[in-house]
């Protein structure tokens, strides 16, 4: 039995599930709403306040698809409660990025700023430098976790973190392995 598979999901209050019987699972919440299809043999129950996933047989694809259908459930459900949200560091001299109502202007070496419109349900804000040497917190928010997940992908893939001096847009978890420079003449 999958151990993520078989784990009761608890809905908070104010939390409404609609499932259909082709398994169109539509989440509402204080922060929105969700639709996704989950795979038809999927076996999605709610009873008392409570989301279970089963499975009819011990298939190799039935057996892959429940843990998936359960942690999806649960990612939606945590995304109309509170949301997800990714935080990203911009690091470089002369790397900024700043608010134009809801349009995120980054200026990342580049000869001209770039702009970037945020997909539906996404928010970017933006940060505060402690000081003139630490990085730009920026942070994606929205309720569906993949599309905060690509977004923020997007954002680093613009400029990502080179080795030496560590300049770029990294997430803020992420490490970045360091390279010496060069080692110069030897007199």
């Amino acid at each position: 039995m999958s151990r993520i598979g078989k784990k009761p999901i608890t809905l908070p209050k104010g939390i409404q599930v609609d499932i259909s019987k082709e398994n169109l699972v539509v989440v509402q919440g204080p922060k929105g709403s969700l639709t996704q299809q989950f795979h038809p043999d999927m076996i999605i129950t709610q009873e008392n306040g409570i989301l279970t996933v089963q499975r009819p047989s011990d298939g190799k694809l039935h057996k892959s698809l429940h843990g998936l259908t359960r942690t999806l459930l649960s990612n939606m459900v945590v995304g109309v409660t509170d949301g997800w949200q990714r935080a990203l560091e911009i690091n470089g001299v002369g790397y900024r990025a700043q608010l134009e109502g809801k349009t995120l202007v980054l200026q990342l070496g580049f000869s001209h700023p770039v702009r970037l419109d945020p997909p539906q349900d996404v928010l970017y804000v933006v940060g505060e430098r402690k000081s003139a040497s630490d990085p730009l917190p920026l942070f994606v928010r929205g309720i569906d976790k993949q599309v905060v997940g690509e977004e923020a992908a997007r954002i680093r893939n613009l400029r990502p973190p080179e080795p030496y001096k560590g300049k770029g847009v990294k997430y803020l978890e992420e490490k970045i392995r360091r390279k010496a420079g060069k080692a110069g003449k030897a007199k």
